[in-house]
């Protein structure tokens, strides 16, 4: 295992997302691209159907962050 996954590992559950949260901005700013299977899009594209439908079920990032809060202590 590589040591920077073990570090990752021992994180608390807060700062592990903190940390996916950066990558997964990351890739959004990359330029390269990766094949995505059909079901992704499908799924992509229905959560997007909903969300349109009723935008009161978005999030912000601040209240995702304040619900991962309090649940962490």
């Amino acid at each position: 295992m590589h040591p920077e996954l073990e570090h990752l590992r021992k994180l608390p559950i807060a700062e592990k997302l903190r940390v996916v949260e950066e990558l997964w901005d990351n890739i959004g700013q990359s330029d390269e691209s990766f094949p995505l299977p059909p079901w992704h899009r499908d799924e992509a594209e229905r959560r997007a159907a909903e969300l349109d439908a009723d935008p009161s079920i978005a999030l912000t990032r601040e209240e995702l962050w304040r619900r991962v809060d309090s649940r962490n202590g």
